[in-house]
């Protein structure tokens, strides 16, 4: 098929000033309870591919689901992209790169009957339904998939990379007496194991625990305190409120942004280093070349504190005149690869969590992310579960812990940066492509001066 691809764009060269190919070939299973009753089963197998041309600055896109007329759909996209150019195409210069990425399997889950897929996920459901009575429903799915996708541009690139996914999704919802109602989650992915899927019972009924739990909490009262985030919530912070900001065609289309995010700018405390990596084993954002056939690097956005890079795309690291970094993706060959991220989160710093709550009179600890919102540099999220944080030591439960604040003075704020670290797996969505593959994390982080608004 590598050949195939070179052979068949290799005429077509000097037609336009760049040109590509992408291919995928996937099969995939999913398999989701809602409540007691099975909701869905599903399997599916799909080819699908696209023709990308640029010329003149003009960029064309032509999806295809067959390779009979793979050569009038490169000639659409050649002819598309003259129609439009009227500048200048300007990307970012990359090696040529010819190579095959293979997943390294562990229990590979093609060779799992359907039914046992289908039984271990109704054993979950049934831990979770079984749970407490207050447990009104729960959403309970299984999914695996494993692709594999060729490329081809015209500089000589020719890679083929497979991909595994396999994932479980453990979510509840239930109602106290009074009518309140609050919601639990919990998830597992791998990169190349079937059996990471396995023995899950104590983290799945995780899910149903914690939202119980919150049926207890009073909503915190509203202020301004030193907060300390999770990991789970520490991640989710930096991916959405600082790494969306850290995405290049974000930055190049919004003049206040580039006033905002000069490169050698200080932007924390010195100790503060937030990373896009994709080249982190077994994580959802991780792949060896991105989806323009750029290597995957571990990026430093923040380091010691000073603004050092952001994330590119080709085209938008010619037209900054900066390097790419790996970071054009998209969610199939469906959809053309747009900037963003990988693996996103900040570094681990030397403060235990026992350091960090000792001198705090009065606080909260935010915990997991319910939800949330972006606009620019303001963000707003929902904590999953919050505590108050009494004379240095963990107190009573509290609900409705909302984060609201300005991004840029919020890094400021970042007083601890804890010595414990981890990702977690998750979904993005930008330009229409929802849910990419992204894990997102970090360690405790304290946060002074955080409004928390309550109910």
């Amino acid at each position: 098929m590598q050949d195939r691809l070179l052979d068949t764009i290799a005429p077509y060269r000097d037609r336009v000033d760049y040109l590509e190919i992408r291919l995928e070939q996937s099969e995939s299973t999913l398999i989701s309870y809602r409540g007691v009753h099975l909701d869905a089963v599903d399997r599916s197998f799909s080819l699908v591919g696209n023709a990308r041309a640029c010329h003149n600055g003009g960029w064309s896109f032509v999806t295809f689901n067959g390779l009979t007329d793979l050569k009038d759909r490169l000639e659409d996209a050649i002819a598309q992209a003259k129609l439009i150019g009227k500048e200048t195409t300007q990307l970012a210069e990359i090696a040529p790169i010819q190579d095959y990425v293979a997943v390294e399997f562990g229990r590979d889950p093609r060779g799992i009957a359907l039914d046992t897929k289908r039984q271990l996920i109704e054993h979950y459901n049934r831990l979770l339904v079984e749970f407490d009575p207050r447990i009104q429903t729960t959403m309970t799915s299984y999914s695996d998939r494993f692709k594999t996708t060729y490329f081809a541009n015209s500089l000589g690139t020719c890679i083929a990379q497979e991909r595994l996914d396999v994932s479980g999704r453990f979510g509840v919802v239930a109602k106290g007496a009074d009518g309140l109602v609050r919601q639990g989650f919990e998830s597992v992915h791998s990169r190349s194991d079937y059996a990471a899927l396995e023995g899950l019972e104590a983290q799945v009924v995780q899910a149903a625990d914690r939202a119980v739990r919150q049926l207890d909490a009073k909503p915190v009262k509203g202020g301004q305190y030193t907060v300390i985030l999770d990991p789970y919530l520490t991640g989710v912070f930096i991916h959405e409120a600082f790494g969306h900001l850290s995405e290049a065609d974000f930055v190049y289309e919004n003049p206040r942004m580039q006033e905002l995010l000069v490169l050698g700018k200080p932007m924390a405390i010195p100790q503060l280093n937030v990373v896009d990596d994709g080249t982190i084993p077994d994580l959802p954002g991780s792949l060896k070349y991105d989806d323009e056939g750029v290597p995957t690097q571990r990026k430093y956005l923040i380091k010691d504190g000073i603004l050092t890079q952001r994330l590119h795309s080709r085209e938008t690291a010619g037209k900054m005149q900066e390097a790419p970094t790996g970071n054009a993706r998209a969610i199939s060959a469906m959809h053309p690869p747009i900037v963003r991220m990988t693996n996103t989160g900040i570094e681990a710093g030397d403060a235990t969590f026992e350091d960090m709550i000792r001198d705090i009179a009065e606080g909260v600890y935010a915990v997991r992310m319910l939800g949330g919102q972006t606009n620019g540099e303001m963000f707003t999220f929902s904590a999953a579960e919050g505590y108050m944080i009494r004379d240095g030591k963990l107190a009573e439960p509290v609900s409705d812990v909302t984060l609201t604040g300005n991004v840029f003075q919020t890094l400021k704020d970042i007083e601890a940066i804890g010595n414990d670290s981890v990702y977690k797996s998750g979904g993005c969505g930008k330009g229409g492509q929802s849910p990419l593959p992204v894990s997102t994390g970090g360690p405790h982080v304290r946060i002074n001066n955080v409004v928390v608004g309550g109910r």
